[in-house]
């Protein structure tokens, strides 16, 4: 057993590193206090391969896999968690989906733009009523000649605001519930689709989350994603590999606060010495230091089984799970350790902690991610 990266996962780690350095962080505050998109550092993910980690090069990706994702993901939200959801959701719930659905015309029409950069992907499941229940959604697809006609209200869709390509989720037979679920592909500039209201968020605010409006929105028959009434089935798989990016999201934030906690602990002086002397802060940063490295296993973990082809369900329901809650533990320690200094602007640690709140959120809360694992370990009732 060789907890060690390999070679190519290191060198993906530093370069990932440099650019969130030389990139990111410089714009990441001002971004965040203005609730700016920033469309070109989301370019530039394209052009060295983000966008596009884990999609095969046939379709303009790089061709790794979930782990090497995870890493890129933790250095990008180790310096700011907007940059990170934006690439979340772009990368593994639009381009996954698409991925994990498509026909082959479909992955060679819309994956390349989208694995580039050229493009940016949203994915549009909750709604004004349904969110964790996703079978209480009322979005409806019905057929119309060749295609199909939309109705219906999105809720905190990532990306949609900037975004060019949509997965779509609808209901194509209420009867069926859950099994009566559709996903079709549409794109910007669509009759009939639109952008709603655009959120004014705690945390994440230079990520654009907004309504998507579907009103007698025509989709033609060749962008049905995935078969007739599979569309949940689809989007489980979706949010089965999604979640491990989540965790690795919450990972680097978590990350990112123990290095500025650490620094900061050395800088600052009180009483006439550092307050890292002080066993109260030292501890403090132990348990930050041992969350951080326990998150990272299980994301690392659950990465691995999906590359492997392994089952991994449970798996990632655990990183994500213990991972978005490390990244709030962290995050408050870490205002603790900065004292009056971590509630103002002026350091990272409150925009860390206003971010870290979504991963207890999104992609399954903690509670949908603990009846996940339960189901898992208990098998069929």
């Amino acid at each position: 057993m060789d907890f060690e990266l390999e070679e190519d996962l290191r060198l993906l780690r530093t370069q990932v590193g440099e650019f969130a350095e030389g990139e990111i962080r410089p714009v990441a505050k001002e971004c965040d206090r203005e609730s700016r998109f920033p469309i070109d550092n989301v370019r530039k993910m394209g052009q060295l391969g983000l966008l596009g980690m884990a999609i095969p090069a046939e379709y303009g990706g790089v061709g790794a896999g979930a782990l090497h994702f995870a890493v890129a993901m933790e250095e990008i939200a180790r310096v700011d968690g907007s940059h990170a959801l934006i690439l979340a959701a772009h990368h593994s719930l639009c381009q996954g989906n698409i991925l994990i659905g498509a026909t082959e015309p479909q992955k060679q029409q819309y994956l390349p733009d989208l694995a580039t950069g050229r493009k940016i992907g949203a994915w549009a499941l909750t709604e004004p009523a349904s969110g964790s229940d996703a079978a209480a959604m009322r979005t409806m697809a019905v057929r119309s000649g060749d295609g199909f006609v939309l109705n219906g209200t999105k809720n905190f869709c990532t990306n949609a605001p900037f975004a060019d390509t949509f997965v779509l989720l609808a209901i194509t037979d209420a009867s069926k519930g859950n099994r009566g679920i559709s996903a079709f592909i549409a794109e910007k500039g669509w009759k009939g689709l639109s952008i709603g209201r655009v959120e004014e968020k705690l945390g994440m605010r230079a990520s654009a989350t907004s309504q998507v409006l579907l009103e007698d929105c025509y989709i033609p028959g060749e962008n049905l994603l995935g078969g007739w009434n599979e569309g949940f089935v689809n989007v489980m798989k979706t949010l089965d590999g999604g979640r491990i990016g989540i965790a690795a999201l919450g990972v680097g934030l978590a990350q990112g606060a123990l290095e500025a906690s650490v620094q900061y602990a050395k800088d600052r002086q009180q009483f006439g010495k550092a307050i890292a002397e002080f066993q109260a802060i030292q501890w403090y940063l132990a348990d930050m230091a041992v969350g951080v490295e326990a998150a990272r296993l299980l994301t690392y973990r659950s990465g691995w089984l999906k590359d492997h082809g392994l089952p991994f369900k449970k798996e990632a329901s655990m990183a994500k799970l213990f991972a978005s809650e490390v990244a709030m533990a962290v995050a408050l320690k870490a205002v603790q350790i900065f004292g009056g200094y971590g509630y103002v602007t002026d350091y990272p640690v409150e925009r860390i902690l206003r971010d870290a709140k979504l991963c207890e959120i999104g992609e399954g809360t903690s509670e949908i991610h603990r009846m996940v694992i339960a189901r898992e370990m208990l098998g069929p009732a």
